[in-house]
């Protein structure tokens, strides 16, 4: 047989297993599609039009670590004039600059940064602001009524989602007072254990500051680091723009890291509206 009456032959059939799979498939799709569409949390449509918003701080050697080590330093490793191209060669610590926080962080065992189910770093965004608290305190904390007054106003949030606290601290950035208080202690917002107990109830995937830390500057115990982290969530520290965004309604894109074995690591995030 030729080539092109096997091919004409070949279409034909596959042509009519297709027509028999689509109607075959056309009422049980309809009962099973639905479902799982429903399934997922809602995430926003972004259309011709629609904006994206980055909330990664660009950072170097001086942006604002817990120890005061540089996040990042950065070594040239190839030169334009001597090689025709250039190289960087850099050093990181896992912490530094917009970055995630993997279960592994806060337990000998958890899920590494490389290990994060693909499906939670896309996620429904929640934001809830604490500005004006924070502006006559700041260690202020977004506690258990806070999400409760949230989802009063603003409807449930979705299973998945991620629920940032908005601060304001962002703006604050570059000068020490991101950092510290007067006195050279830490002092920034973050969130109660009381808050983080609520949204693990309800299937949260993460959480996320625009500060330095999930735990606020004055915590002792790093309770909700201790407690969110190991239960196989995640959180996300130093967000920017959160300023830019509806408190509900967008879709926040985790770019996480995926080195093998990670507790961490700088990230490229952004959010659909």
């Amino acid at each position: 047989m030729c080539h092109a009456c096997v091919i004409d032959s070949v279409k034909h059939s596959m042509l009519s297993r297709r027509s028999f799979f689509t109607a075959a498939s056309a009422s049980a799709g309809a009962a099973v599609v639905a479902p799982l569409a429903m399934a997922r949390p809602a995430l926003a449509e972004v259309t011709h039009g629609g904006r994206v918003v980055d909330l990664t701080h660009a950072y170097d050697s001086a942006f604002p670590t817990f120890d005061g080590v540089p996040g990042i330093t950065q070594e040239e490793a190839a030169n334009f004039d001597k090689s025709g191209y250039q190289l960087y060669k850099l050093t990181i610590f896992e912490h530094t600059g917009t970055h995630i926080d993997a279960p592994l962080h806060f337990s000998r065992d958890g899920l590494s940064v490389d290990e994060l189910e693909p499906s939670r770093l896309v996620c429904p965004l929640c934001i809830v602001d604490i500005t004006a608290k924070a502006k006559d305190d700041p260690n202020a904390t977004l506690e258990a009524e806070d999400i409760e007054r949230f989802v009063s106003a603003h409807g449930e949030i979705p299973a998945g989602a991620c629920v940032a606290l908005r601060s304001g601290w962002a703006a604050k950035l570059g000068t020490p007072a991101f950092r510290n208080d007067a006195a050279g202690n830490f002092a920034f917002p973050g969130f109660a254990k009381s808050a983080t107990d609520l949204l693990a109830e309800r299937d949260v995937s993460a959480i996320g500051v625009d500060t330095l830390s999930l735990d606020p500057g004055n915590s002792a115990d790093f309770a909700v680091h201790s407690s969110w982290l190991p239960s196989g969530r995640y959180g996300i520290e130093g967000l920017a723009n959160l300023e830019a965004l509806p408190v509900t309604g967008a879709t926040i894109v985790v770019g996480a890291p995926k080195h093998k074995g990670g507790t961490g690591g700088p990230a490229r995030v952004l959010a659909l509206v």
